[in-house]
This record gives structure tokens, C-alpha cells and sequence, in this order.
């Protein structure tokens, strides 16, 4: 469990490329899993939750081998080929991948038995049980809603048609996958439009994919049973890995960095808009498509921040970019205040709660609520030298190593080690661009 000391050092200067997306590598692994015949895949996160989806789709069946940095290949068992583990999958600290497993298990003849490390085990899993039993698929939960989990597959599978009661990409992308092996029709209808990396996927992977407006929502059609064709696809970076780059060249003095080949999915890109609301130099270059997603080169300069009591960006856009949001918040001239995200509390950590208690830790004045944060920001630097306890939170800990930059004294993380789950390069990444990060052992 190494310790990371964050503090001043100098400007962040230069031009870099963060890791692969999670989103999309989670996804691309599953469905190649389930096409007919061999997918490359390049610039895929080797961050330990991707790693846990790879191996969880090996263990069904798929033959997934690692051919260099960032280069994978993987031969699928087609669409209803998925096969019974011989052992209990440890899918370690990644929410996204265990409930989008769910889905494709739900669908399949098959009985799978799944775990995690310690927050994964208290992340309840009932938003995709409830549908996915709709499906037909049988659970035997601790408490009846988390980790270990055992989930038996039904053989006589049930399209359905359901309205998730909050947004929620994953538990979209769930059903769908369990739509994959489903006769007929699967339909999702979305209030909020969440990220579709599902819908563009399985499209591009030759699934009847219909998406419309009906009576406000956004419904998500999907026929079933589709033999799905082998895809070569370049991930782009991450938009959420992004956002600490972002954050801190935007509070740092000075600072001038250029981050390449961002995925720019419009349904992911909420933190640009957000730090543009509150005065951010963010200029979007270079923008392209790859791979069916949207592209660009994002540079970001230093500006002096103000407070927003009104965001106009809708959450779901940049839900897992708030940790990192409000460090910006208590670096900014003014009050901010961030409502509309109970989502946040059922995180890899209460990432409100958490997020609180790291901030007053460290001299922010701040009032919590049930669905947000009002942060009074300090107009620069914030006073620092508390120690934040992550809570194995990967976002949280990456958070605070900003928000330290800014910092009259060091800000000490208590667990460096779940970067590793979604950014590995970050450390380094950070001080090779200029940043004060040391790890104490």
C-alpha cells in the first residue's frame, strides 16, 4: 500500500497520450468474444480492470492473448458459445465489467460464480439483477445484492422491453447483451441518453441495431441472435483518464498540454464542458473519426477558474469525472454547487461522502447533501496536509494528487495502488509532463 505525496513543482508543459478507454476496451473484449472469428484490438487499457474482463472471457471460452503494449487478439465463441468457467471469476475492483458480464451470462446456458476484491464486494448489483431476471436468468447474492454472486443462465431466454428507473450505461448495456442470445427484440428506453460504445459497437459488428425518440426517451432496439463479424479497432484514449490532465493544467500556472487522440463521444464529454462553464482554455483539434467514434487533440492552458452554481452539462456525461471536478471547484474564485448525483454514492466508493471528507481534510470549505456538494472555493491555492483515505477508489486518489498541485502544503494519499486499475502510466505520465508526485513506500 504505497502512500503518494502530491505538491507544487513547476507548469505542466508538453504533449501526451493517455491509456485506451475503459468503456470501450471492457466492450471490445465481451463482443469479440462473441463474434465469429479473430478481432485485433490495439491501444486496448492493460489497467487491471480491463486485464479482469480478459480474463473472465477466457474463462468462458474465448481465446484472448495478449500480442504487445496495448496489442490483444481474440477468437470468439459466437453468439450463444459461452461455456461454464471451471472456477470462480475474481473481477477484481471493476463494477463495469461485472455487470456487463452479467448480461451476456443472463442468456446463456450456463451457471458462473463471481467475485471481486473488497469495494466490489459491497457495490450492489440489483439494478442489473432486477431486468436480467426479467430475462430469465436465476441469482444467489450475499444479501441478496452483492459479491459473491452466483448467476444461472437461462436456456428459453426472454426478449424484454425496460425502462432503467435512473440513467445508467451499464445497466443499458447489460440487457442488451443479454439480448444478444435472446429470440426477438430486446428494447432499452433511456430518460437520460447515456454513452452508447454498446450501440456503436454491435452495430459496427453487423447487429440490427435500431435507436429512435419516442414520447422523450431515447429507445434502443436490438434483434437477437446476430452472428456478429470479427472487428480490427483502434481504442481511443479515455476522456475520463483525460480529465485529471484537464484539471490540473488548468489550475496549475503556467501550464500548456496537449493531449492526443481523445475520445470525444459527445455522450462522454461533459468535464470539457464543465470546465469551459467555469472559465477553462480548452481548444478541441484535429477532430476525427476512428473507429466509429469521435476523435480529437484536446490543448489546455492554464486560466483562472470561476465558481458555477449551475452547470449546464448534463451529469451523466462526466458522472465519473466529478471527483476530479471538484478539486477544480476548491481551486476556483467563487462557490460551486453540484446536485442531481445519488450515482456518485454507489461508486468504487461514496465518492461524495469520500470526496468531502478528502477536501475538508485538506482546508475546503464545503457543505455536503444527499445528491451533491457545495464547495466554496479558496480563489487559489488550498491550504493542504490532510490525509485522504481513497477507500480503494482508484478516481479519488488521482482526484487529490491534482488537487495537490495546488496546495500550500503536500497532500498525502494513503493507497497509490488502485491507479492501477484504470491508469497505470498515470504517476509518471504526470511528473514526466512537470507535476509533484512522489510515492513513499
Amino acid at each position: 500500500m504505497p502512500s503518494l505525496n502530491s505538491a507544487p513543482r513547476q507548469p505542466l508543459t508538453g504533449t501526451v497520450k493517455v491509456p485506451g478507454d475503459k468503456s470501450i476496451s471492457h466492450r471490445s473484449l465481451m463482443l469479440s468474444a462473441l463474434a465469429v472469428g479473430e478481432s485485433h484490438i490495439t491501444g486496448l487499457l492493460e489497467g487491471e480492470d480491463v486485464l479482469a474482463t480478459a480474463e473472465a472471457m477466457r474463462a468462458m471460452g474465448a481465446t484472448v492473448e495478449r500480442l504487445g503494449d496495448g496489442e490483444w487478439r481474440v477468437s470468439g465463441v459466437g453468439v450463444g458459445g459461452l461455456m461454464t468457467p471451471d472456477n470462480v471469476i475474481d473481477m477484481g475492483n471493476s463494477g463495469t465489467s461485472t455487470r456487463l458480464i452479467m448480461g451476456l451470462i443472463a442468456s446463456h446456458d450456463i451457471t458462473v460464480t463471481m467475485t471481486g476484491d473488497a469495494s466490489l464486494r459491497g457495490r450492489p448489483m440489483g439494478r442489473v439483477t432486477v431486468p436480467l431476471s426479467e430475462v430469465g436468468a436465476q441469482f444467489a447474492a450475499r444479501e441478496g445484492k452483492y459479491l459473491p454472486l452466483t448467476i444461472t443462465g437461462t436456456r428459453d431466454p426472454m426478449p424484454i422491453d425496460y425502462t432503467p428507473p435512473m440513467a445508467s450505461a451499464q445497466v443499458k448495456s447489460a440487457v442488451m447483451l443479454a439480448g444478444l442470445n435472446t429470440p426477438g427484440t430486446t428494447t432499452v428506453r433511456e430518460k437520460v441518453a447515456t454513452r452508447d460504445h454498446t450501440e456503436r459497437m454491435l452495430s459496427a459488428m453487423g447487429a440490427e441495431i435500431d435507436v429512435t425518440e419516442e414520447d422523450g426517451l431515447r429507445v434502443v432496439r436490438l434483434k437477437g441472435q446476430p452472428e456478429l463479424k470479427p472487428i480490427t479497432l483502434e481504442v481511443p484514449g479515455d476522456i475520463s483518464s483525460s480529465a485529471f490532465l484537464l484539471v490540473a493544467a488548468s489550475i496549475i500556472p503556467g501550464s500548456d498540454v496537449t493531449i492526443e487522440n481523445v475520445g470525444m463521444n459527445p455522450l462522454r464529454t461533459g468535464i470539457v464542458h464543465a470546465l469551459k462553464a467555469m472559465g477553462g482554455d480548452i481548444e478541441i483539434l484535429n477532430a476525427r473519426t476512428l473507429g466509429g467514434e469521435p476523435v480529437a487533440d484536446l490543448r489546455v492552458r492554464a486560466a483562472a477558474l470561476k465558481g458555477v452554481t449551475n452547470l449546464p452539462v448534463d451529469p451523466s456525461t462526466m458522472i465519473d469525472e466529478f471527483p476530479v471536478l471538484f478539486c477544480a471547484a476548491a481551486v476556483a474564485e467563487g462557490t460551486s454547487r453540484f446536485t442531481g448525483l445519488e450515482e456518485l454514492r454507489v461508486k468504487e466508493s461514496d465518492r461524495l461522502a469520500v470526496m468531502a471528507a478528502g477536501l475538508k481534510a485538506n482546508g475546503v470549505e464545503l457543505t455536503e447533501f444527499e445528491d451533491g456538494l457545495e464547495i466554496r472555493g479558496a480563489g487559489g491555492n488550498v491550504p493542504g496536509g490532510g490525509m485522504v483515505e481513497t477507500h480503494l477508489d482508484h478516481r479519488i486518489a488521482m482526484a487529490f494528487s491534482v488537487l495537490g498541485q495546488r496546495a500550500d502544503t503536500a497532500v498525502t494519499i494513503d493507497d497509490a495502488s488502485p491507479i492501477q486499475t484504470s491508469f497505470p502510466s498515470f504517476i509518471d505520465l504526470m511528473t514526466g509532463l512537470g507535476a509533484g508526485l512522489t510515492l513513499k513506500a
